[in-house]
């Protein structure tokens, strides 16, 4: 069985640049597979806090680092047009080699639209919306080019070159579980999907729902990267863990990061059972919130203890 990419979420709120690529870096050094970054324009219900910019801070990632993946979970495809998001992940592709992740999704947060004067409109607009964008990718990546009328964009004969360095594209990744609007175009385009921190306790029911929409419109769903976000609280023995259980509990406690569903709290050991049950389930990707924000330490305990043992 495949080893699955383990990656570590790094929502930016409240670093430094400084704090950032440091631990970028360090995630670089120690052989994790991926780093993921939230897109909103400041961090979701502090908006008070410090917070960069998600393409300028994944920009300036990769070209400090060497080896690790870069994207987001997810991109709001509110924020660009996607001619214009094209353009840009073709080109960070090219500056880093081939180390993009294209993370997308309709968008999570009204107020952050409302404060700029954004359109928001109704869930069934913004899937509209994202469906179009998806498509513009796709075609952008595999022709170089942009044909393309439909509801919400047109893009007539738009070049787009150079293309992507990683073929036959960076990984689109298409987070949610939506039955209605979200999965269909998981279905239809996504090369990744991701299952997001408050649907932990549905995995069985969102991955039987996904086969479904693939086998209606003739897609092998085996094509799809299943890809799990949870809160991993990792302590270095028995007797460290009810600190760090409690830490976990503080941060990532209500029930929209499905801490406990997640079942990823406790020693090294544990972890890896885990790890294990969910790659028998069939994920391929695991990005993972630590309980302490990506701590030197734990850091260095998820490479050594817990991805070697994979």
């Amino acid at each position: 069985m495949t080893k699955p990419e383990i990656g570590v979420f790094l929502p930016q709120m409240g670093f430094t640049y400084a704090e950032i690529l440091h631990r970028a870096r360090r995630c670089d050094d120690l052989g994790i597979d991926s780093l993921w970054l939230y897109d909103h324009l400041y961090g979701p219900g502090a908006p008070d806090y410090p917070s960069m910019e998600a393409w300028t801070l994944a920009t300036a990632l990769l070209s400090q680092t060497k080896r690790i993946q870069v994207g987001h979970m997810v991109l709001c495809n509110q924020f660009r047009h996607p001619a214009v998001l094209a353009k840009m992940a073709t080109t960070l592709d090219q500056i880093s080699g081939g180390r993009l992740q294209l993370g997308i999704g309709s968008g999570s947060l009204e107020d952050e639209h409302t404060r700029v004067g954004m359109d928001w409109g109704t869930f069934a607009e913004r899937s509209e919306r994202l469906g179009e964008t998806l498509e513009i990718l796709r075609q952008a990546f595999a022709e170089e080019r942009i044909d393309f009328a439909g509801k919400h964009f047109t893009v007539r004969d738009m070049p787009i070159k150079p293309g992507p360095v990683q073929t036959p594209r960076p990984p689109i990744i298409v987070g949610g579980v939506g039955e209605k609007y979200t999965l269909p175009l998981v279905a239809r385009y996504a090369d990744v999907w991701n299952v997001p921190t408050y649907a932990l306790g549905e995995l069985e029911h969102k991955t039987a729902v996904l086969r479904s929409l693939c086998k209606d419109i003739g897609r092998d769903p085996d094509t799809i990267v299943l890809s799990i976000e949870a809160v991993m609280a990792l302590a270095p023995d028995d007797e460290s863990l009810p600190q760090v259980r409690a830490l976990a509990e503080k941060r990532f406690g209500i029930p929209a990061f499905g801490l406990h569903e997640g079942g990823l709290v406790g020693t090294p050991p544990a972890i890896v059972d885990r790890l294990h049950q969910l790659q028998e389930l069939g994920f391929g990707q695991i990005v993972l919130f630590t309980h302490d924000r990506g701590s030197d330490q734990t850091l260095e305990l998820l490479a050594s203890k817990v991805i070697a043992r994979l």
